[in-house]
């Protein structure tokens, strides 16, 4: 077995979920959660196949979104992965959607940070046995940085 990093591209920063799955309507279901959930929703989902034909199957609202997922999920190449990418939402406003979706197995991560999905590779194929999300902590927060933090929260919405 060989273990391996690839590094998730996303040039711009956007918001993503990173998961497992266990069936090949997969990527209809949570096309499905997700306009469900949030009207309007611009994203891309990719889902790596691992039986069969073995294909990235691809859907989603954003043709770039929808060609970041699938170029992502292809250099990933880890059967039943899936990876959705999104614009102009955060990951909290689908994940409990997302999770209850009847094929999906696990959430790796949701996040807008750079990440490095640890790969292991065998004869067989590749599986993700975890990710690297960001950057190490570089201290703890103080009482200004608790004040800025829950300014942060009610600024964009998500407290009052």
């Amino acid at each position: 077995m060989e273990i391996k990093t690839v590094k998730l591209e996303n040039p711009d920063g956007l918001n993503l979920i990173l998961g497992h799955s266990h069936f090949i309507k997969t990527v209809e279901d949570i096309y499905e959660a997700m306009v469900n959930t949030v009207p309007m929703a611009r994203f891309g989902v990719a889902f790596c196949e691992a039986s069969d034909k073995c294909l990235v199957r691809h859907s989603g609202t954003d043709n770039e979104l929808v060609e970041l997922a699938r170029n992502n999920a292809f250099n990933l190449s880890a059967g039943h992965s899936f990876i959705i990418f999104m614009k102009d939402m955060f990951p909290v406003n689908v994940l409990n959607t997302v999770r209850n979706v009847p094929e999906v197995c696990r959430i790796f991560c949701a996040t807008a940070n750079p990440v490095e999905v640890i790969i292991a590779e065998t004869k067989q194929g590749r599986g993700i046995l975890g990710v690297i999300d960001g950057f190490p902590s570089k201290g703890i927060e103080t009482e200004e940085d608790i004040q800025a933090r829950k300014e942060l929260l009610r600024k964009i919405g998500y407290k009052q």
